[in-house]
C-alpha cells in the first residue's frame, strides 16, 4: 500500500460469496461504504486486520472490485475474516485495516479455480500478517470502540 494504511469501519452487512463457496466468514460492505473508499485504491485482493465490535482482532483478506466470476455489475468490497465465529455477526460493527496488496482481480474458469485462488490468498495473508511489522498493527487503538459511539450514521 505504498507506506500508507487504509482503515474502514461500518456495520456488518449481508453475507458475501465466500460463505456461499464454503470458505468461512465473510461480508460485503454496503454501497455507501464502497463509495466512501479512497478512489486511488486499485481493485484486487488485499490483506489486513479485522475486528467485529470490541472483540478480538483477526487476520483478513479483502476483495475490492467487480468479482468477474459472478459478473457483478457494481463494485463491491468483501471482507473474509480468517477465523471461525460461533454465530453470525450481522448488525455488528466491522472495523478493518488494509495493510498490503496480494494480487489483481481476475476471472476464473471454474468455481474450483476460484476456491483455489481464495485459499492461496488466505495462505499469503497468513504469511504476511505474521511478519513483525504487520503483527504489531493488530493492537492498534483503532480497533477498540468507545461504548455508544455512532459509526457511519448508525
Amino acid at each position: 500500500m505504498c507506506g500508507s494504511l487504509e482503515s474502514i469501519r461500518s456495520r456488518k452487512p449481508r453475507t458475501g460469496i465466500r460463505k456461499r463457496v464454503g470458505i468461512g466468514n465473510s461480508s460485503n460492505f454496503s454501497e455507501q461504504v464502497v463509495e466512501s473508499f479512497p478512489s486511488d485504491i486499485s481493485t484486487g485482493i488485499y490483506y489486513g486486520w479485522a475486528c467485529v465490535g470490541n472483540g478480538d482482532v483477526h487476520k483478513m483478506v479483502l476483495s475490492i472490485g467487480w468479482n468477474p466470476f459472478y459478473k457483478n455489475i457494481k463494485k463491491s468490497v468483501e471482507t473474509h475474516i480468517i477465523h471461525t465465529f460461533k454465530e453470525d455477526f450481522y448488525g455488528e460493527i466491522l472495523s478493518i485495516v488494509i495493510i498490503g496488496y496480494i494480487r489483481p482481480e481476475k476471472n476464473f474458469d471454474s468455481l474450483e479455480a476460484l476456491i483455489s485462488a481464495i485459499q492461496e490468498d488466505i495462505e499469503e495473508a497468513n504469511r504476511q500478517l505474521d511478519l513483525p511489522e504487520h503483527l504489531k498493527l493488530k493492537d492498534d487503538n483503532f480497533f477498540y470502540l468507545p461504548e455508544g459511539k455512532i459509526v457511519n450514521g448508525h
